[in-house]
């Protein structure tokens, strides 16, 4: 894959963005993103299956995630849960980190100017 800045891929999108958090700290199949997002904002980002895998779809295509082989699953330290040879596992590629803190930082700075204006607390009084 040519090489590509991580700022390249901005903005992401809020469901991409969630499944890079979700999978910064360990690999997951695409079930156990699909709760990972439910648990932290189910709510105000419902996460449909088919809305998932088209989104896991495209991070892959864009190269900010990687699907892992069985093979080298059970080499790695990934906490399995019910390891079935069926499921997909999925991992952040090193330009998915970069990607996903670029965003971070993207997104502290859009903070920060609604704090400035007063749109959030804690900003300039």
């Amino acid at each position: 894959m040519p090489f590509r800045a991580a700022d390249a891929l901005l903005p992401l999108t809020p469901i991409a963005f969630e499944i890079l958090l979700a999978l910064l700290e360990e690999d997951l199949h695409g079930y156990a993103v699909l709760q990972q997002v439910e648990q932290r904002v189910g709510r105000t980002l419902p996460l449909r299956t088919g809305t998932l895998y088209r989104a896991l779809a495209r991070l892959l295509d864009t190269g900010l995630i990687e699907e892992i082989d069985a093979g080298d699953r059970a080499a790695r330290t990934v906490k399995v849960h019910e390891d079935d040879e069926r499921r997909r596992y999925y991992r952040v590629t090193p330009l998915g980190r970069q990607t996903a803190k670029a965003e971070a930082l993207r997104l502290e700075d859009q903070v920060s100017a609604a704090r400035a204006r007063k749109l959030l607390p804690g900003g300039k009084r």
